[in-house]
């Protein structure tokens, strides 16, 4: 019998039942929620049901919380729908006993952010959170997941869920990334290389040097982008980084506890005759800033590179996928990428606002100036004080950049923060989708690094120049 991955240990210890069509009861360790499943409480409550284990479920405002006017509290939301979702969500975290980190907390910030800041993300655990964006957790050693209204209820109910078991992939990506490639520019390759739809039915496990050699906050952006690969999640086993990192948290394990817990952690990791039912490898070595084209995420180039022509898609389906995407974005085929002016540019999102990301974004923007609207928001008011008492603020205000408090902004055009009609947005965030930061509005994806390179420059470029 072969070995197991990190992604069949947790699954076999989580396992309650099973039933027939394949699908198993699995214990959930943590569930994340924001102001979206309000639906699974009104159920509860309809039903006469209590949550299970309120301790487990944790609660954070951040989708539709303004990154202005904070001090106003809900009062300052603009958005009349908005304000009642943010005053929901705090009513029933209050009414069930479960943590909230409301608008008004220190430690509020995007979930998919703060969570990890706090230390509710440990090796071996079983996540699910009422966003796709969860697996940004597997970066912890974790499988982590994204859920709808109905499965956040069971498992405020029972604690558990229903789920059927992925197959493994393993993307291994070996070698050394060179100056200013970071982790935003290693997942926009990989998918590139696999396609929107190249992890349908699969978790993915990332390994090879250049996966081992990400800080944490790298490996966070690499699991949170998985799901734009259309995989189930994306995980990485943990290393003395993923320890480091656990052990300055405020709900970490301590003492005796960290003991037990490190012991544990260290049988998680992939045994070496385990087996996966998909391999994919990359050289590290080759890759470069990239940067997306299109309107979707598989659609991206090195900056280096130019629009390609749909005729050099073999697929026909992605040749007329790459021609709207290309009408939609206002591009021809052959563009230089340095070529495509910007208007605005947006550096956030629970893909890329934590602090090294604004640490690499301020050093590249000291002594530089703004030739575009350019809104930096942190991930959470932690990484808010930590930047700013680095001075990182100063840096991005003497550019001529916006300084925010923490939230989803606009990378899901909430609260106001949005691309207006017919402007091109550089943007750190996770989806290039039409429309998505605001009607009309056209994105490409790109890395904090990146991000500062076209908000100096007015068009998309490469870091590396103006270091």
């Amino acid at each position: 019998m072969s070995g197991k991955t990190l992604f069949e240990k947790i699954w076999d210890s989580h396992m309650i039942a099973e039933r027939e069509g394949g699908e198993a009861l699995l214990y959930v360790d943590r569930n994340l929620l924001h102001e979206g499943p309000f639906y699974a409480f009104d159920a509860l409550k309809r039903e006469g049901r209590q949550v299970h284990r309120p301790l487990q479920t944790i609660a954070f405002s951040d989708h539709y919380v303004p990154t202005t006017a904070r001090a106003m509290g809900s009062a300052g939301i603009k958005d009349g729908e908005a304000r009642v979702m943010v005053e929901q969500l705090a009513r029933n975290s209050r009414a069930t006993g479960i943590v909230h980190f409301g608008l008004q907390d220190e430690e509020q910030g995007i979930m998919h952010v703060a969570g990890a800041e706090l230390g509710l993300c440990e090796p071996g655990m079983l996540m699910g959170g009422a966003d796709s964006h969860t697996s940004t957790n597997g970066a912890f050693g974790l499988f982590g997941f994204g859920v709808g209204a109905s499965q956040v209820k069971h498992i405020l109910a029972t604690q558990t869920l229903w789920f059927s078991k992925p197959k493994n992939m393993r993307v291994t990506v070996d070698g050394t990334l060179g100056p200013l490639v970071s982790g935003k520019d290693l997942i926009l390759a990989i998918i590139a290389q696999i396609g929107i739809d190249g992890g349908i039915g699969h978790v993915i496990e990332y390994a090879g040097s250049a996966i081992r050699a990400l800080s944490m906050e790298g490996r966070m952006t690499v699991c949170n982008m998985t799901i734009e690969a259309g995989a189930r999640s994306g995980m990485i086993c943990p290393d003395q980084t993923t320890y480091d990192y656990l052990g300055n948290t405020r709900y970490g394990p301590k003492g005796d506890d960290w003991k037990a817990a490190l012991a544990y952690w260290k049988t998680l990791p992939t045994d070496a005759d385990a087996r996966f039912d998909r391999e994919v490898r990359l050289d590290g070595n080759a890759l470069e800033p990239m940067v997306t084209w299109g309107t979707n995420q598989d659609e991206a180039i090195g900056i280096s590179g130019r629009v390609p022509e749909p005729a050099s898609f073999a697929d026909p389906a992605r040749r007329e996928r790459a021609a709207e995407a290309q009408a939609y974005m206002q591009i021809k085929p052959g563009t230089a990428m340095r070529d495509i002016a910007v208007d605005r540019v947006f550096i956030g999102s629970c893909t890329n606002a934590r602090i090294e990301d604004l640490r690499i974004a301020a050093k590249l923007a000291q002594g530089q100036k703004a030739r575009v609207p350019t809104i930096v928001v942190p991930g959470s008011m932690t990484v808010k004080r930590a930047a700013e008492s680095e001075g990182l603020h100063e840096i991005f205000l003497a550019a001529g950049f916006e300084w925010r408090d923490a939230g989803c902004s606009m990378c899901t055009g909430s609260n106001g923060d949005k691309v207006p009609s017919g402007e091109r947005c550089a943007s750190t965030s996770n989806r290039n989708f039409e429309g998505r930061q605001g009607r009309g509005s056209m994105t490409h994806l790109v890395s904090p690094a990146s991000a500062v390179a076209a908000a100096v420059t007015g068009r998309l470029a490469d870091a590396r120049e103006i270091a």
